[in-house]
């Protein structure tokens, strides 16, 4: 490389700016790391990675994979919403065992303040059930995200979607019909929000962050 376009380069370099993503508040608006960029709404719409580990300093929340997108720039604060989580692959995997049974269940969902969520419920079971089981089992995920999502804000319904208290419930009404080994939600996708004021920032959809969710099939 010549010294001209190693003294371009260096000059790229020196032009950016560092910027601090944040999680949102209801995050505690925990640092997520920092990203450098020439001019600021280059950075509205980007995607950014994490674990819950990062977030909550729980060794066992290491293998829940969260997404956090780019909203809006404060003097040097890059501020983000959700925009979904999802179980490691390595984590998924673990939990499947034979003869025993997969309830998935994929459900669309909009939160009492108006954002719409899609959410991939699993729930393992300890032997092989029935498949009239099954479908009680799915309906109960069914019944109870939905109910929850109309009575809870966002911040309300990812906190205990994450945190494990929805996936709870959900364990409780259904062990009455089987017995079950796990239950959460390993996937989720935030796909809406409301009608956008002026001053707001739409959500932007990045291209492959974060895949579409889909019913994995299991061997």
């Amino acid at each position: 490389m010549s010294s001209k376009s190693s003294k371009h380069v260096r000059d790229k370099w020196r032009s950016k700016v560092w910027y601090l993503i944040v999680a949102p508040p209801y995050f505690g608006n925990v640092e997520l790391g920092a990203v450098p960029a020439q001019e600021e709404q280059s950075l509205i719409g980007r995607v950014t990675e994490a674990t819950l580990y990062d977030i909550t300093g729980d060794f066992s929340h290491q293998n829940l994979k969260m997404y956090f997108q780019v909203t809006a720039i404060e003097g040097k604060t890059a501020r983000t919403v959700f925009k979904g989580h999802e179980y490691s692959r390595d984590y998924l995997r673990s939990l499947v065992r034979r003869r025993t049974t997969k309830v998935d269940g994929l459900f669309n969902l909009t939160t009492k303040d108006g954002y719409k969520l899609r959410v991939a419920v699993s729930a393992l079971t300890l032997s092989r059930i029935k498949t009239s089981q099954e479908k009680i089992i799915r309906k109960i995920m069914d019944t109870i995200v939905k109910e929850k999502a109309a009575v809870l804000t966002l911040d309300q319904f990812v906190q205990e979607m994450v945190l494990g208290k929805i996936a709870s419930d959900i364990y409780n009404e259904s062990k009455q019909i089987a017995p079950l080994r796990h239950v959460g939600i390993r996937k989720s996708k935030l796909v809406g929000q409301p009608a956008v004021l002026p001053e707001q920032t739409p959500l932007q959809e990045p291209a492959a962050e974060v895949e579409e969710i889909q019913e994995e099939a299991e061997a």
